[in-house]
């Protein structure tokens, strides 16, 4: 069985002479949410419409829901949901009434439109005109229409764009009900590198429609680990400090209270720790001086590919 909701493979793309997308290769796996992130230009929004098959695949492969897109679009289609930025209202109809439009087109049964405003929160507010609504609650409607034939995947492109702080938890609570409770599948692009740390497992990096990183985001934490230091604060600095080195550690340069400590993997710093308590010394704070999403997507993007956890 097919463990891939999306594949593209050796996927290239061009708008005349410029080069959009190069050999792309991307593994969605079922049930996961997806961050898909790269800088501006990289090639996101043709992968996004390649994907919709709002682009024709020129080059190379690409299947969903294990078919090939460019034999099966309708039946892909009908199976994938997506939202791109704000949803597209009819602004003088209530929340209802837009769902009910949309409903007909997809030819969705009338018993959705009360199941998907209960999972996205607006039953209370169904019949409200939608130019009442907040930003928050239309990217919700957003999604409920994305959500109306039952599809397993869904795509979002910057699904919180413009909201405020409120208004992105309200989405991102969302998505991970969505995945959680209903076991969809979410292909999630976002210029929010912090909501993509706290939603996604796997994740792809896309520079220059090229593929920089792909793998989950606990293998990217730990590729970056190999290069950070631990931050010690103990009841004796000095003791401590002779004790590491005589253990062969390597301590940088000592800043104020905090002892610098390099490590090459995690395990080190349970060891550390032990041997600080085991030999008297009370360990005040132990803190691995990690990256987060941010500065890892820079380092990635900037100075090339860490070694990859290609699926």
């Amino acid at each position: 069985m097919n463990p891939y909701i999306i594949e593209t493979h050796g996927l290239s793309y061009s708008f005349g002479k410029r080069q959009v997308l190069q050999n792309l290769e991307l593994r969605v796996p079922k049930g996961t949410i997806f961050g898909f992130l790269g800088p501006n230009g990289a090639g996101k929004s043709t992968t996004i419409r390649i994907l919709l098959g709002l682009l024709p695949v020129p080059k190379g492969q690409v299947l969903l829901h294990g078919l090939d897109l460019k034999d099966n679009r309708l039946d892909i289609l009908r199976q994938t949901g997506a939202l791109i930025e704000m949803p597209t209202l009819y602004r003088h109809l209530s929340g209802y009434d837009n769902l009910e439009m949309h409903r007909r087109m997809v030819r969705a049964p009338k018993h959705r439109i009360a199941e998907v405003l209960k999972i996205v929160g607006l039953a209370q507010d169904a019949h409200r005109k939608t130019s009442e609504y907040s930003l928050g609650m239309s990217q919700r409607l957003g999604i409920a229409l994305a959500l109306l034939p039952d599809p397993q995947l869904l795509i979002l492109d910057e699904p919180t764009n413009g909201l405020d702080p409120s208004g992105i938890r309200e989405v991102r609570e969302l998505i991970l009900r969505l995945n959680r409770d209903l076991g969809k599948t979410i292909f999630l692009s976002s210029h929010l590198l912090s909501e993509i740390e706290k939603c996604a497992t796997e994740l792809a990096i896309i520079d220059k429609g090229e593929t920089l990183y792909q793998g989950s985001l606990k293998q990217l934490y730990q590729s970056a680990f190999r290069t950070n230091v631990l931050r010690l604060e103990t009841n004796n600095n000095s003791v401590a400090h002779k004790l590491l080195q005589d253990h062969q550690y390597q301590l940088l340069a000592q800043e104020a209270d905090i002892l610098t400590v390099q490590v090459k993997e995690k395990e080190q710093a349970a060891a550390i720790n032990k041997l600080l308590v085991e030999n008297g010394i009370s360990v005040y704070s132990l803190q691995a001086n990690s990256q987060n999403l941010e500065e890892l997507f820079l380092s990635i993007t900037n100075k090339g590919a860490i070694t990859p956890a290609m699926h």
